[in-house]
């Protein structure tokens, strides 16, 4: 213990220069959102597996099957085991550490000078073998052990959310992708029934054309609008196989024929509004969570540059055997001397403490630990500006699924009126009741209404998605086989 004075009474004066880490406030969310809440009230289990709610075989089966064979899938698994094995290598540079030390050898020496004199031989073999295990044990008496592995454990959790949010992306975007080309192909059947309609216009205005009952020009008008109508087929099947084949690409099946992808003409409405509390974004969003952790692992980084300015008293332990053989003499009392081989064997066993504390290195880990703690403060800025985020996503997401939803009710309306409006100037003018200028102003509402209702329907499945996205849905599903370690 006197020895042990000067160094505590050392260690005493470096800590005085340590100071105490930075801490910062985090702004808290909004108590509610800003519009018209939702009313549909939704699980933790429901916004985990969003797609479910659509209620749809072909939505669901893409992304398990994206979440299976999907690059952007297998690699965020391959990240998962990435960060497990660095974070265990880091937990482990924590614990006692030293390697069992063998060594053997033989040497030969022999006399190259004129014969010896002496009683003891010159030269012969000599074999050596030493076995030792040295151990070097760091006593955690002020937690810089400790802090190092919360770093590691905050490092590992902050790379699984970062995943999390990669695996959300990948579900919502598989989601937007089926939906947008489902719109494409209500779009060309739209497209071709308008095609077949300009078609009989046309045949009907060539045959009162040719009887005199009506003017030439109108089949000319007719035919224009024919091509027009044919083109936007062209266009919209090669969107169409476009959309189909980002699709392969994005659930993993790139090289396979886009025939293997059958996209069904049928947009649905979307799932209701679903009942949100800003505050469970906190929970929920895989962000929020991952720069929460990046906080926590920032913050343990910046303890561990603070306690460097306090001593290490580190514990050597150590073991060893050795075993040598050499030329000798043996002695036969009373005169008699014999060369002989000789062995030694020993054991020794060691025990020592070791100490080191920072002096001269003061000013230098005084600016690292200023560095480490303007890292920190970014980190908690950084956070506070991801929650800021998400929360104006998911209230901005909201309020545009809303008005989805009213402008679909209007535009449901609108287009039953003006199919029907269509139909009768259509007849009218197949009974030679009307003029075509009549007829083609009705069909052309019904379709600028008809195209509207799709699109918007579109639009609304596309901003569900992004609604269930923005308020953290899809982070803690039970993932498919294969797709996670």
């Amino acid at each position: 213990m006197k020895r042990l004075a000067p160094a505590l009474c050392l260690a005493a004066l470096v800590c005085a220069c340590a100071g105490a880490p930075v801490r910062a406030p985090i702004v808290p969310l909004p108590a509610k959102y800003e519009g018209p809440p939702g009313a549909a009230q939704l699980a933790a289990a429901e916004l985990d597996r969003w797609w479910l709610l659509f209620d749809d075989p072909e939505l669901t089966a893409l992304e398990e099957e994206a979440f299976r064979l999907a690059p952007d899938a297998r690699t965020a698994a391959a990240r998962i085991l990435e960060a497990r094995a660095t974070r265990g290598g880091l937990v482990a540079g924590t614990l006692p550490t030293g390697d069992p030390q063998g060594n053997a050898s033989r040497s030969h020496a022999y006399n190259i000078g004129s014969a010896s004199n002496s009683l003891f031989p010159v030269g012969g073999t000599t074999d050596t073998e030493t076995l030792n295990f040295n151990v070097s044990w760091e006593i955690d008496l002020f937690g810089r052990l400790a802090q190092e592995r919360r770093a590691a454990n905050a490092d590992l959790a902050a790379t699984r959310f970062d995943v999390e949010g990669a695996r959300a992306s990948l579900a919502a975007n598989v989601a937007d992708g089926l939906f947008q080309a489902r719109g494409l192909a209500i779009q060309l059947e739209d497209a071709e029934a308008n095609a077949r309609i300009e078609a009989s216009l046309e045949e009907v205005a060539a045959r009162k054309a040719a009887v005199g009952l009506g003017a030439s020009s109108d089949a000319d008008r007719v035919a224009g609008d024919l091509s027009l109508a044919r083109s936007q087929v062209e266009d919209l099947t090669a969107q169409l196989q476009a959309a189909r084949r980002q699709l392969l690409i994005l659930i993993g099946r790139g090289a396979e024929p886009t025939a293997n992808l059958v996209i069904d003409s049928v947009a649905k409405d979307p799932p209701a509004i679903p009942k949100a509390v800003p505050g469970e974004l906190l929970a929920r969003r895989p962000d929020i969570r991952e720069a929460d952790a990046r906080i926590r692992g920032q913050g343990a980084r910046s303890k561990l540059r603070h306690l460097a300015f306090f001593p290490t008293f580190t514990i050597l332990p150590g073991l060893g055997v050795s075993n040598t053989t050499q030329p000798g003499v043996t002695f036969i009392p009373p005169l008699t001397l014999l060369p002989a081989q000789q062995t030694t064997a020993l054991g020794l066993w060691s025990l020592g403490l070791g100490v080191s504390a920072p002096v001269l290195s003061i000013p230098q880990l005084k600016f690292e630990a200023k560095a480490e703690d303007s890292r920190t403060l970014q980190a908690v800025i950084a956070y506070e500006k991801t929650v800021q985020t998400a929360y104006g996503e998911a209230e901005v997401a909201l309020n545009e699924l809303g008005a989805d939803e009213r402008r679909l009710v209007i535009l449901r309306a609108g287009e039953v009126r003006a199919r029907r409006a269509s139909e009768a100037a259509r007849t009218r003018y197949a009974d030679g009741l009307d003029e075509l200028t009549p007829a083609l102003s009705a069909e052309q509402a019904w379709r600028s209404t008809r195209s509207a209702l799709t699109a918007e329907r579109v639009q609304a499945l596309q901003r569900a998605v992004q609604t269930y996205k923005a308020l953290g849905g899809g982070w803690a599903y039970a993932p498919a086989v294969g797709a996670t370690p």
